[in-house]
């Protein structure tokens, strides 16, 4: 939230266990971003406090994926040590699935 203009700028969702529907294309972290607040560093933060949060669940090592075509989402993964494993076509849609090691 901006609670200096009252608006609604994204939010996150943090899984903390994966089926196999989310260890090939959902990851433990999923996050959305107001289109007009895309490109201003909230999705790299938002991950940020993701992690932290992940961290502190146990969770030693986070999947996020993004569509290969999203490249400001795969920007903000990147920004947070994401590491590309490998992508995935799913319904047609090639997904890049990212790693990040949690130090603890």
């Amino acid at each position: 939230m901006d609670l200096d203009r009252n608006i609604f700028v994204g939010a996150i969702n943090i899984r903390h266990t994966l089926n196999q529907s989310l260890l090939n294309t959902g990851g433990h972290i999923g996050d959305g971003v107001r289109p007009s607040e895309r490109r201003k560093g909230y999705a790299t933060n938002m991950i940020k406090l993701g992690l932290e949060e992940c961290r502190k669940l146990g969770i030693e090592r986070v999947l996020i994926t993004c569509d290969k075509s999203n490249i400001g989402s795969a920007k903000s993964i990147i920004n947070n040590g994401g590491v590309l494993e490998n992508e995935v076509i799913e319904d047609g849609v090639v997904e890049q699935r990212y790693w990040i090691t949690l130090i603890k």
